[in-house]
């Protein structure tokens, strides 16, 4: 008969112990460099965005909320309902926990989701926005769209930077500048 020591698994030394596996993946997520470019770009990438989902979620700033986005997204567009429905949320969720740095990467990958579904709806009708208004209402190119997948793979990149509430739950190491 052989005796087995009994280790917690959060105390453990083995490198493979699940909450050993987990607590690296989580520190790789929400792990962020002291960078005042990324927090830049992730607060600037949150502010653009915020717009958009209070517009789709509840009708501000002049928006049809969510039954007339989701409407409009599953009839005109031919989204799926389901994901007509995450991307409503994720414009919403995905804007404001960018602004205060929480959960970055993971807001930021949704947001270029979001928007290379919304590019692929425009890219008919060119590259440009419609600065001018010059075109009708609903003819803007694909140019904002591409402008906010480059601030959120900054975020993907460099994680959400200084004064992030990212920064402080993966306790970065000392190394990080």
């Amino acid at each position: 008969m052989t005796s087995h020591t009994l280790v917690h698994p959060v105390t453990t030394t083995n490198p493979n112990a699940p909450s050993v596996v987990l607590g690296r993946a989580l520190r790789a997520v929400l792990g962020t460099h002291r960078d005042a470019g990324a927090t830049v770009a992730r607060v600037g990438l949150g502010l653009l965005m915020f717009p958009h989902g209070a517009q789709h979620m509840f009708g501000w700033f002049g928006g049809y909320g969510f039954a007339g986005t989701y409407g409009w997204m599953t009839g005109t567009l031919g989204f799926p309902g389901a994901l007509a429905a995450l991307a409503i949320v994720t414009e919403l969720v995905g804007s404001l926990t960018l602004i205060v740095g929480l959960g970055g990467r993971i807001a930021a990958l949704g947001v270029i989701g979001l928007m290379l579904g919304a590019a692929s709806t425009h890219a008919p009708n060119g590259f440009f926005m419609n600065w001018f208004g010059v075109l009708p209402s609903g003819q803007e190119g694909f140019e904002y769209h591409l402008m906010t997948i480059v601030l959120a793979l900054v975020v993907v990149v460099r994680g959400s930077g200084a004064l992030s509430i990212d920064r402080a739950l993966a306790a970065p190491d000392k190394a990080r500048a």
